[in-house]
């Protein structure tokens, strides 16, 4: 027996929070009733329809990407641009996990299975997410410090770096390469991060995030997730 709620999301036509929202609104049957109470229980032999369409479980998938530039973090684009999604071949649903500016490079896993995503986007110590960032200057360690310490955001949310390491410098061009770590992910964070600091970010990739690395994935390219990794991401929640 499962919940409701999740029985939908595991679906694939919706996130959890969107399938609550659906059967407290009554457009969720179950074995041709409505149902509207969230906390229904549900099991494999129930047939569940939601606006009138019955659902089926969807076989679970998993990947890894190496988003290019210009590319959108998205399941669709009104403006037609190229989504992460469309980077992979699949007939099942699949959604990115959090998000990577249109501009940002790097590491994105995209799956159909709500509670991996949730796991990961939760802003909690065991899943660190490491860009490498190019900066519009030469970063000090006192602006380093700074950064690990915590700075203040915009809506008045302190973050702090997880790691901050200047990895290369460029005295001719006045630019630097600095590795940092963060653990939230709010929308351009690593970016305001800086700027709280004095530097304008001119290029950005993610190369982590929890366990996760690049690793023989060049721009573009994409692996499936092995049962192993799934399974990793799954004993972080119990930790």
């Amino acid at each position: 027996m499962e919940r409701l709620q999740k029985r939908i999301a595991e679906s694939g036509i919706t996130s959890r929070r969107k399938a609550e929202e659906l059967i407290t609104s009554g457009k969720v049957k179950v074995n041709g009733k409505v149902v509207t109470e969230l906390g229904t229980k549900v099991s494999n032999k129930d047939k569940i329809e939601v606006n009138n369409e019955l659902i089926e479980k969807e076989q679970k998938e998993y990947y890894i990407l190496n988003k290019p530039r210009g590319v959108v973090t998205t399941t669709s684009d009104e403006h037609g641009r190229k989504t992460v999604v469309d980077l992979i071949p699949t007939k099942a649903r699949i959604y990115p996990v959090g998000r990577l500016d249109y501009d940002t490079t790097g590491l994105i896993l995209l799956t159909n299975d709500g509670e991996f995503a949730n796991i990961l986007m939760h802003p909690n110590d065991q899943v660190e997410k490491v860009y490498m960032a190019k900066l519009n200057g030469i970063i000090k360690g006192e602006q380093m410090k700074k950064l690990k310490e915590g700075v203040e955001l915009e809506d008045g949310v302190i973050v702090a770096a997880t790691r901050v390491k200047l990895k290369k410098v460029n005295e001719k061009a006045n630019t630097c390469m600095v590795q940092i770590g963060i653990h939230e992910g709010k929308n351009h964070q690593v970016k305001k991060m800086f700027e709280s600091v004095g530097f304008l970010v001119e290029k950005l990739k993610r190369e982590k995030v929890a366990f996760f690395t690049l690793k023989d994935l060049q721009s573009g390219e994409y692996r499936k997730l092995t049962p192993k990794e799934v399974a990793k991401v799954y004993a972080l929640e119990q930790k």
